[in-house]
């Protein structure tokens, strides 16, 4: 972690999966990530959501804290399970193929809530 930023001012620098788990110091195998990299950071902000301390302004190491544990329940949840298994994103919870195997339409503006 770089003491020398405000949480805030670090996290607008993370780009990827691999830069939030260095940056909170989760070791995380590559391969895991590789294959759910967008799932475990869309579990991230999910968890964020419902945490009161995830979004809470003020003591950075308190969040930075918060962060580092909701980070590595993120990334445990696919180190356990699978993104089809854990159903992340909306596109997972369509109902199963009716008879004939016609798929269900799911419009972009729920896929990306």
């Amino acid at each position: 972690m770089d003491d020398t930023l405000t949480l805030d001012e670090a996290l607008a620098d993370l780009t990827s999966a691999e830069d939030f788990l260095d940056y909170f110091g989760v070791p995380y195998d590559p391969k895991i990530v590789q294959v759910n990299r967008l799932h475990i950071l869309q579990r991230f902000h999910d968890y964020l959501a419902k945490e009161p301390d995830g979004n809470a302004t003020g003591d950075d190491v308190a969040r930075a804290q918060a962060y580092r544990r909701l980070l590595r329940q993120a990334y445990e949840d696919f180190v356990q399970s699978d993104a089809i298994t854990e159903k992340v994103f909306a596109v997972f919870h369509h109902a199963p193929l009716p008879e004939g195997g016609q798929s269900t339409f799911v419009p972009l503006d729920k896929v990306f809530k």
